[in-house]
């Protein structure tokens, strides 16, 4: 298991392998479909995102509310083939990866390869587990999507699988 910090280095992107198992800490920022179809008319208007792309890493989550005295609530991984269209124009754009659940397209496994990125799986059926991993939650921007918005998150010790790495390999290839 590997122990990894964001952001990550040139270096230490590169090193992974898909099925590698890490446990990732530091900032992700969430964000769901509705947040990436909102990213895409702010790119298209020339509007600063609600985060800075490079390097950074979103994900794929729409966070329960917090109970007291957690940082977060629930927040499990959704289905990141619904990103599929967004995702190869954010990567060329700096997005250093991207954390969900299953399989996503050849556009988005080019894209990986093309700008030294990574892709991560979360465990389905764990939002639970991953909301106690969060430390810290900050509500960024959007907050008329309600749990589809943009929330900053410090992470510690969050469990995942390189499911697609810089390589052009896949856990999900059928090989």
């Amino acid at each position: 298991m590997k122990k990894l910090t964001l952001p990550l280095s040139e270096s230490q992107i590169e090193a992974l392998h898909a099925g590698d198992c890490v446990l990732l800490s530091g900032t992700v920022y969430t964000a769901r479909d509705c947040a990436h179809k909102r990213f895409f008319e702010y790119m298209d208007a020339g509007k600063p995102l609600p985060f800075p792309l490079k390097g950074a890493f979103i994900y794929y989550a729409g966070p329960c509310p917090a109970p007291e005295g957690k940082a977060s609530g629930s927040c499990g991984p959704t289905t990141s083939a619904r990103m599929n269209a967004y995702a190869p124009r954010l990567l060329d754009a700096g997005l250093g990866g991207m954390i969900g659940k299953g399989e996503m397209s050849e556009e988005v496994a080019a894209a990986l390869v093309r700008n030294r990125a990574v892709y991560f799986a979360a465990i389905g059926g764990a939002g639970a587990f991953y909301g106690n991993a969060v430390k810290k939650s900050d509500l960024l921007a959007f907050p008329d999507l309600m749990s589809e918005a943009v929330y900053r998150f410090e992470i510690e010790d969050f469990p995942l699988v390189v499911a697609a790495d810089c390589h052009g390999k896949s856990v999900y290839a059928k090989e």
